[in-house]
């Protein structure tokens, strides 16, 4: 789907967007991933936009609202 390198800023931006969320915690992590791969699919592949989804889709995440 993407090349080796949008793979792993992807991988990078979910990483640095996700630092304080728990490992165990699928749900938000899973939300804050599909948004990024949107984004990255509809051409946004500059770090600084990725960021900028993933921090968006941070909060309020699906599964963090139960709180």
């Amino acid at each position: 789907m993407f090349d080796a390198a949008t793979t792993a800023l992807v991988r990078a931006v979910l990483d640095e967007v996700c630092e304080s969320v728990l490992q165990r915690e699928i749900g938000p992590r899973s939300h804050v991933a599909s948004k990024i791969l949107e984004a990255a699919t509809r051409g946004e592949v500059s770090q600084d936009e990725l960021t900028q989804v993933g921090r968006g889709a941070l909060w309020p995440a699906p599964a963090m609202m139960w709180r």
